[in-house]
Order: C-alpha cells, then sequence, then structure tokens
C-alpha cells in the first residue's frame, strides 16, 4: 500500500478504518477498478474497507464534507459497468467485502439478517444449515455479494417461484449519502405505515445509499427435486411447455431455463467437462427444476407423468430427467457455463411478457441478419419470466470485434424490438454505465423526472455513484 499523507483526505480516511484498509498502490486497487467483463474502468483516489456499518457512516459522512463521489462495490460481477469508478470526478470505491457477518437467524420467523458483503452462497449455507431455502440463486453466487444484489434487484433462476431480489427483502439498513444511517433492519411481513422506503434503495445500483445489511425472507427447505433437460422445436413450444407444466405442476416448478442449440454448442467447445444431454441435437432446449416437499419418488413420479402427457402432445421431442444430484448438477453446469462460453459479444438482458418471448427472437433475429448478415445469436434464459438474455456475435473473431465496436447499432436493433412488444432493455443487471443514456430513450418522461427528484431528495451533491443510473 502507497504511504498516506499526513494530513489528507486519505489520512483522515485511514484513521476511521486503518491505514491497511486504504488501499491506493495500483497493484492494490487494479481489481476494484475494473468490471468483470473489461469493459469499463475508471481511476479513483483509494479503495475504501471498512468492517462496520459505523465504520461506513464515517467514510460516507467524511467524503460528503469534502465533495469525494462514492462508488459502492460488492463482489463486481456485474455486467454493465455500475460497480466501478467513471473516472469524471474525484472518486473512491467503497468495499463492503469485510462487512460480511450474518447477524442473525430467526427459522421461527423464517429469516437472515445478513450484512453486504456476505457472499450470497454463504447465505445459502447459513439457511441451508438451519434446515431452510434461501431462494435467491446465481451463476456468480460463489462470487457476488447480497449487497450488489439487492443494488441490482437480481433475478437468477428461481424467480418463477420466489421472485426477484426484492420480493426476497423485508428490511434494510442504509447509510445516506449525508453518512447518516437509516435502520429499517424489520423482520415483518406486514408494515402499512407509509412509504416502503426500503424499495428505493433496492435496485437504486448505490445511487441513493449504500446498503449495509438485509433482513432477508427464508423458506422451507424442500425434500424432493427433480431436474429435466428437454428438447422443443422452437420458442412457441417452450412457452407453451411452461403453460402446461404449471397447470399440471403449480408453484412446483421453481425454474424454467431457454438454450438454444448455438448456446450448447459454445458450452461444449469451451468445456470439456460437459457432454450432450441428449442422443442427438435439437434447435432449442428448456432446463427445468422442480421442488417440494414429501418424497424423491413422489415428486418424480409426478414429473415423469406431466412430461409423458406434454410429449404425448408434442410440445417436447426428447427429454433427459436427472436420476441423482450429480447428473441434476451436470444439467445446470451447462447452463451456468453459457455466459463465459460466448463471453464476447454485444449483450443483451431485456423482458417482455411472457408470451412474447418468441416474437422477440424471432423478430429481433430477422433484424439482426439483414443488418449484420451472417450474426450469431445465442439466446438463453429465464423464459419462465420473460427475461431473455439476447446476446450476439459473429462466428469469425475479427468479425466479432468488428461488430462489438458497433454495439450501439446492434442495441438499437434489439431495444426496437423490445420496445414494441412492450418489454423492458434491463431485466435484472441494471443500468450502470452501460444503459444510463439509452434509458432516456424508454423511460417516460414523467417517470425520469420523479426519479431524479428522489435522487436530488436523498443525495443532493449527487456524491454516491455518480454516473450510473441517472
Amino acid at each position: 500500500m502507497s504511504a498516506v499523507p499526513q494530513g489528507s483526505l486519505l489520512e483522515q480516511l485511514a484513521v476511521i478504518v486503518g491505514r491497511e484498509h486504504v488501499l491506493t498502490a495500483p497493484e492494490d486497487t487494479a481489481p476494484y477498478l475494473v468490471d468483470w467483463r473489461r469493459q469499463y474502468r475508471g481511476p479513483a483516489e483509494a479503495v475504501l474497507r471498512p468492517a462496520s456499518t459505523a465504520q461506513v457512516a464515517a467514510l460516507v459522512a467524511l467524503c460528503a464534507r469534502a465533495g469525494v463521489a462514492i462508488v459502492p462495490q460488492g463482489g463486481n460481477t456485474g455486467l454493465c459497468g455500475g460497480s466501478v469508478p467513471t473516472g469524471a470526478r474525484r472518486e473512491v470505491v467503497l468495499s463492503l467485502a469485510r462487512l460480511n457477518r450474518i447477524r442473525a437467524l430467526d427459522a421461527l420467523n423464517d429469516t437472515v439478517t445478513a450484512e453486504a458483503g456476505c457472499a450470497l452462497a454463504q447465505i445459502q449455507r447459513a439457511a441451508d444449515e438451519a434446515g431452510r431455502l434461501f431462494p435467491l440463486s446465481l451463476g456468480s453466487e460463489g462470487s457476488c455479494q447480497i449487497g450488489g444484489n439487492l443494488s441490482t434487484n437480481a433475478g437468477g433462476v428461481n424467480v418463477l417461484r420466489y421472485g426477484n431480489a426484492r420480493d426476497l427483502v423485508l428490511g434494510l439498513e442504509v447509510v445516506l449519502a449525508d453518512g447518516r444511517v437509516w435502520n429499517g433492519l424489520r423482520g415483518l411481513r406486514k408494515d402499512n405505515t407509509g412509504y416502503d422506503l426500503k424499495q428505493l434503495f433496492i435496485g437504486a445500483e448505490g445511487t441513493l445509499g449504500v446498503i449495509t445489511a438485509a433482513v432477508l425472507k427464508l423458506y422451507p427447505k424442500p425434500t424432493a427435486s427433480a431436474t429435466a433437460w428437454m428438447a422443443v422445436r422452437d420458442p412457441a413450444r417452450a412457452v407453451e411447455l411452461l403453460a402446461r407444466l404449471r397447470e399440471r405442476l403449480g408453484d412446483r416448478l421453481s425454474a424454467f431455463e431457454l438454450v438454444s442449440r448455438r448456446c450448447l454448442e459454445a458450452v461444449l467447445a469451451h468445456s470439456g467437462a460437459v457432454r450432450d444431454p441428449l442422443g442427438a441435437p435439437h434447435p432449442w432446449y428448456v432446463l427445468a427444476e422442480l421442488a417440494d416437499s414429501g418424497t424423491h419418488a413422489a415428486l418424480e413420479a409426478r414429473a415423469e407423468q406431466a412430461l409423458l402427457e406434454c410429449a404425448e402432445r408434442g410440445v417436447l421431442i426428447d427429454l433427459a430427467l436427472a436420476k441423482s444430484e450429480a447428473q441434476a448438477h451436470e444439467l445446470w453446469r451447462i447452463r451456468d457455463t453459457i455466459p463465459e462460453a460466448q463471453f464476447l459479444n454485444v449483450k443483451h438482458d431485456v423482458s417482455v411478457p411472457v408470451s412474447k418471448v418468441p416474437d422477440l427472437i424471432e423478430r429481433a433475429g430477422s433484424a439482426l441478419e439483414r443488418a449484420f448478415p451472417g450474426c450469431a445469436v445465442y439466446a438463453f434464459g429465464h423464459i419462465g419470466d420473460g427475461n431473455v438474455h439476447y446476446n450476439v456475435g459473429m462466428p469469425e473473431p475479427r468479425a466479432n470485434e468488428a461488430l462489438v465496436a458497433r454495439r450501439a447499432e446492434v442495441n438499437a436493433i434489439v431495444y426496437e424490438v423490445v420496445a414494441a412488444l412492450g418489454g423492458s432493455i434491463s431485466a435484472e443487471h441494471g443500468l450502470g454505465q452501460l444503459k444510463r443514456e439509452e434509458i432516456a430513450r424508454h423511460k417516460d418522461a414523467l417517470e425520469l423526472e420523479l426519479m431524479r427528484a428522489v435522487k436530488r431528495a436523498l443525495d443532493p451533491r449527487g456524491i454516491m455513484n455518480p454516473g450510473k443510473v441517472l
């Protein structure tokens, strides 16, 4: 760590957290200043690593008085550049990694109180050890942190049954832009006493305050699960399959993921440890997860009956039902590997009504092919809630680099289709820097005015994660 000048702002910050937790040397700060995909990077005067809410509050208050902007950062696994500095003004990165305690777990109230720096997998384990389930599940759950998950209103694979991150929060603790601490850590499922303030900070990407802890909902731990990999003719059949399985299985259906053949082939090429689950290639697949109380045999029998009926109706072509936990893990490994298997291309995290997903895939694909002949669409994601990760690349590396350089043109084509279908240009990844300007073309003017009014009220000096969202 570089020496901290006597009497400087950094010296005052070091008094709060200790010199070893004010990082200034380039080799120490480098990982904090670039996003996971290495698309965004920016300088910061320091990286601050507080260990408590009191330290966060003191750091924020000091920076506010000095007019230094604060970039809150969790696991830095985001895809929109929301957790790194822009370099447009004096900034410090505020890493929440040391706020990593499980403060309380109330099995009878089905709640866990966790600090913002807790890895998502850490909270899942704590719930599991108590015989409970925390259902938020993402591919990056080993490294992403709950503060970041809440700040972006993360979705993941279980939204179909349990909802987005905001649906899993009962209370928050937040450090405001002037250093005051709002203690809203309430484990109440009913609290009808005015504005639900916690919802302002969930999905705000750190632009209104710093989430330091949360009271999260837990659920009974399922005693049985079933995982199925199914082949379908096209996305329309996948949507029909979803409807029929929900009719027959209800809330037992917790995840329903669409995977194109192109995505599967990218995974097979990327990872030698993965194999094709079915004997013959098919154009589209669905990965579904079922969970229930009762016995595994009872759930499997119910699932097999429902799937057989769908096959007889021609809704699905072929399927593989996992016969062990290890086989289920292998099927999910395919889905989890897709993002890194097609790492460098133009990515879209969009949502439309579930019934419109086939229209999105077909209409955007046709428009892209006209504009960029030979382009390859990698479509996959949470079809159960209408959230499609619609990524576009070229087969040849140099052509792909050229396409990425024209990202704005690709985005315009995809977003035009999304808008025409009544969708959103950001389903679960947030806006960050990537979509900050684009959102102005898709939000109603009054809606943007209200968002800016909230920002001015809670952060009048504009020091909280500037250059993101608005």
